[in-house]
């Protein structure tokens, strides 16, 4: 009589039993079996185990650490305002203004920096900044009240004779450029001229004039802060007047030119405006000589509101007082990434779902395309703004 022939599957069926806890008598005497067969599928399954390599659970770490830094990467990436190819000083910069989120490790590697040329270059900065910004705050205020108790009539190099005699230890030209930051200009000769320069450099031209004829005329942007988890983040915004359609934003934890410079550079890039207006504040970030040369070089002219005076840029107010109001103040988040994409969600519906009624209670996407399809340069526009990243 031929002995019977098991399936793979009968053999794994009774293996499993044993594994569950089924003695090996109880398995012999249901399923017919000699007790010396099950122990034999038993031992031969163990040695096929054993065969079998062992999964080595420090490589699969180093690998899933290695994924997990190129996704960070990538995300580092996809937030600096510079590429791995800008000039070292900025992508300096750049790092500086990410460290606090991402490891400097991780920022030098994505930009391609030495990490001991940057600990050099804010080393050599701090040492620096922070003497020359003692000194300038040591004697600002005294070269204020010299100059108010001139009745504005001394200039940088009187000002400088009286500081020497009391025993300061600063230049000429420090004392001219604290006076020049600061609007502080003798009545006397040239002073004219040099203020007559400095109102036009920060001319009000758009003058509350916020309804425009097309898309891309008229930009308006400003900073607002808000905090969380103790602490402060700047949303940077820009906003297109004609369909007051947000046009690009950023979020950084410094309120800092490269924070704005970045937010217009990517809406810039996107829609390529020609002959705009841009509209803001007088904030150093955006009077900054790295900004302003930026948009001189691209021809856009720029517009500043008067000091104290937010109804000048109340467009954009409003956006910040209805995004806080309707989703930040409301909202207990949980992490930074469900704070930053519930601003994402916030402005892709104000852009998209949102009715406005300045535009008759159209959609700021709506109100524009109805515009370009007007227009023989719509296909033009579409392709340009198509897959924006907010």
């Amino acid at each position: 009589m031929m002995s019977k022939v098991y399936s793979k599957e009968e053999k794994e069926k009774v293996i499993n039993l044993c594994s569950s806890g089924v003695s090996v008598t109880r398995i012999s005497k249901e399923y017919g079996l000699a007790r010396s067969t099950v122990y034999a599928w038993i031992k031969e399954y163990n040695e096929k185990s054993r065969r079998k390599k062992p999964i080595d659970m420090h490589e699969v770490l180093l690998l899933k650490q290695k994924c997990e830094q190129q996704n960070l990467m990538i995300e580092i990436l996809q937030s600096v305002s510079c590429s791995p190819d800008a000039p070292q000083k900025e992508k300096y910069e750049a790092i500086k203004e990410l460290s606090e989120k991402y490891s400097i490790t991780l920022l030098c590697k994505a930009l391609r920096v030495p990490k001991g040329s940057y600990y050099n270059y804010i080393l050599r900065n701090k040492n620096e900044n922070t003497l020359a910004a003692q000194k300038r705050a040591e004697v600002t205020p005294i070269i204020e009240k010299l100059f108010n108790g001139s009745q504005q009539i001394y200039g940088a190099g009187k000002i400088h004779a009286i500081l020497k005699n009391m025993g300061y230890l600063i230049s000429v030209n420090t004392v001219a450029a604290i006076m020049h930051e600061n609007g502080w200009f003798s009545i006397r000769g040239g002073a004219k001229k040099k203020y007559l320069q400095l109102q036009e450099r920060k001319r009000n031209i758009l003058k509350q004039q916020f309804t425009v004829s097309k898309p891309n005329e008229v930009w308006v942007g400003d900073v607002t802060q808000f905090q969380y988890n103790q602490r402060n983040y700047y949303i940077c915004v820009i906003i297109d007047l004609y369909a007051r359609k947000v046009v690009s934003y950023r979020i950084s934890l410094s309120n800092s030119t490269q924070l704005t410079k970045g937010t217009f550079k990517k809406a810039y890039e996107s829609r390529k405006p020609t002959n705009l207006l841009f509209h803001s504040d007088q904030g150093s970030n955006y009077t900054s000589k790295s900004y302003t040369s930026y948009l001189k070089e691209r021809n856009v002219t720029q517009s500043f509101s008067r000091a104290h005076t937010p109804y000048d840029n109340s467009v954009i107010e409003s956006f910040f007082k209805s995004l806080k109001s309707e989703k930040l103040y409301r909202t207990d988040f949980r992490s930074e990434r469900e704070f930053k994409e519930a601003i994402k969600i916030y402005i892709c519906n104000y852009n998209s779902n949102r009715p406005h009624a300045a535009l008759s209670y159209k959609i700021p996407d709506e109100y524009e395309e109805i515009y370009f399809s007007k227009h023989q340069n719509f296909c033009e526009y579409q392709s340009n703004t198509n897959g924006s990243d907010f």
